[in-house]
């Protein structure tokens, strides 16, 4: 009924989280969206920017995706839909309760290459061994990236986990006062030897930087 409803008025749902403030859940058009304060965090804009940033990317022998961030899923819906990618899936999240509105809410609760983990991203990746063929870095409370997450050291341990030939997509700080971090992090990532792509003001909302390991 809230969806026949949403094409007449929003429907709406709040829910208080641990770490994201007021979580707002609405029907809209027919689709559900999952909004923090003054954010998307998925199904909205923010889905559709990620998929921005996939479109460059060649999926085809991507078998091994780590997500940090995972709101309300809506990347791996973009990944099994749009790109028909069925790739594995590990999904860290550090707010329990948008684990649980992903799995409620939005249908991720019996995805057999869906492993979603209740923890720090900054905590699971350090020191972490697997290594995977796409990294996702989408770490946002509300509008910031908190500052841990643009730091060196952060970005030391998420390029050991990248494999050889793998691709990151980093869903870059909204604020103008993390610019000077943005560009340090490119840096580090060029003093790696990753081969970056820089997509700035996406559908007018975020920038992304896509970085690629090379093959040898």
């Amino acid at each position: 009924m809230s969806k026949l409803f949403s094409y007449i008025f929003p429907v709406t749902k709040k829910v208080q989280s641990d770490y994201n403030g007021i979580l707002e859940i609405t029907w809209y058009n027919g689709k559900k969206h999952l909004d923090a304060p003054n954010a998307n965090y998925s199904y909205g804009n923010l889905q559709k920017v990620l998929k921005s940033g996939l479109q460059k990317i060649d999926l085809t022998n991507v078998k091994h995706v780590l997500l940090l961030g995972l709101g309300g899923g809506s990347v791996i819906e973009t990944l099994r839909c749009d790109f028909q990618c069925n790739a594995f899936v590990t999904a860290i999240e550090l707010d329990h309760k948008i684990i649980e509105i992903a799995k409620t809410e939005f249908g991720w609760a019996n995805d057999p290459n869906l492993t979603m983990v209740c923890e720090d991203a900054y905590t699971f990746i350090k020191g972490h061994k697997d290594l995977y063929d796409l990294v996702i870095v989408d770490l946002f409370i509300d509008t910031k990236v908190p500052d841990k997450f643009l730091e060196p050291a952060f970005w030391e341990d998420v390029i050991k986990v990248l494999s050889i030939g793998g691709t990151l997509l980093f869903n870059a700080s909204m604020e103008q006062n993390d610019r000077i971090k943005i560009a340090a992090i490119m840096g580090q990532l060029e003093q790696n030897s990753l081969n970056l792509q820089l997509l700035e003001n996406v559908l007018g909302i975020n920038t992304l930087v896509l970085a690629k390991k090379p093959e040898r």
